[in-house]
């Protein structure tokens, strides 16, 4: 059984489960994961706290979340961008990076359980996910950001997206290892990806700046690694992050948001920098609320929480995820270390 994450009275075990439990207490019958009680879901964020859950060793929620996309896949491969809890659709479009985080989740889940039975299982809806997202692969090898169903997909790839859906290729690569059906083309597809993202950052993709997601996904991914990530992450330090107190949601609001600090936390533990990831953990404990959930954001210096009452299970995830890569507890807690390029 996988050991919790314990940093002490930056998080202790006692405070990820409760977070854990807070995150649970929100699925549906169905296996949904809404943000928040009533809300809606995305397939991403979805996968996200299916993550959280079973680095808190609740397994049976887990796959009752990834059981849930099984259902709602539609038949080419992808998810439609939100659903409400009654099952219906609340925005229609398709979303490349969305579509394909199952892989991550679902190789995340074999390295927590060593289910092998689920993962054969969850196989065919993960392979028609891959396949979709690189039916919608430019030129240069990026990954088309979306489009309306039976609508021509808009022109441009974002790099969040795209470090994103990076790192789901690897990981759907494993996954075809483990079965034994390679699928050496979602390899290759990745390292064409990492390339362009370590090369062309600044001319591959669509300009979004303002993002702090843009500035700390590659690192995350491990699509940069080494000085080059350590240059980026120094770089975008004075604009996003507010001293003891989090990282920006974008470089011209005063809006701290937890999950971006958590995320961000994982991008420094990434290359190396513990004590720095360790600090913005411990940044994201004013978002900290009883009951072990999150709110999801903080304006300064007003203390104005945004959006005005919420408290996002996606939030308590990236939490309790960041917390796992610091401290290496459970054997998820490597899914965000770089990987090299395949031969």
């Amino acid at each position: 059984m996988s050991r919790l994450p314990d940093l002490g009275n930056v998080l202790s075990q006692e405070e990820i489960l409760l977070t854990a439990n807070s995150i649970a207490s929100l699925q549906l019958d169905s296996g949904m994961i809404p943000w928040f009680e009533g809300g809606h879901c995305d397939p991403w964020n979805h996968v996200e706290t299916a993550m959280a859950l079973n680095v808190a060793g609740l397994h049976r929620n887990a796959e009752r979340a990834y059981e849930w996309l099984v259902e709602m896949q539609r038949p080419e491969g992808s998810w439609n961008n939100y659903y409400l809890p009654d099952g219906s659709v609340e925005d229609i479009k398709l979303d490349t990076n969305v579509c394909a985080y199952i892989a991550a989740g679902v190789w995340h889940h074999w390295l927590c359980t060593w289910d092998r039975g689920f993962v054969d299982h969850l196989w065919p809806t993960v392979e028609r996910a891959l396949d979709w997202v690189l039916t919608m692969r430019k030129h240069d090898g990026t990954m088309l950001w979306a489009c309306e169903p039976d609508s021509k997909p808009w022109d441009y790839a974002l790099l969040t997206g795209s470090s994103s859906i990076m790192h789901s290729l690897q990981c759907g690569a494993r996954l075809a290892e483990l079965i034994n059906e390679p699928r050496p083309d979602w390899a290759a597809a990745s390292d064409v990806l990492r390339d362009v993202i370590s090369t062309q950052s600044d001319t591959a993709f669509e300009p979004k700046i303002r993002w702090a997601m843009d500035w700390y996904y590659p690192v995350l991914t491990g699509a940069m690694t080494g000085e080059d990530a350590k240059t980026r992450v120094a770089d975008g330090w004075e604009t996003f992050s507010m001293e003891g107190r989090g990282i920006r949601c974008v470089s011209d609001e005063p809006w701290v948001t937890a999950s971006e600090t958590a995320e961000c936390s994982i991008a420094f533990n990434a290359i190396g920098d513990v004590a720095t990831a360790t600090d913005l953990l411990d940044w994201t404990r004013a978002h900290r609320c009883d009951d072990g959930a999150y709110s999801t954001g903080i304006v300064y210096p007003s203390l104005e929480r945004f959006p005005t009452g919420e408290r996002s299970a996606y939030t308590g995830a990236a939490v309790i995820l960041a917390a796992d890569a610091i401290c290496a507890a459970s054997p998820g807690g490597k899914l965000f270390v770089p990987a090299p390029p395949t031969d």
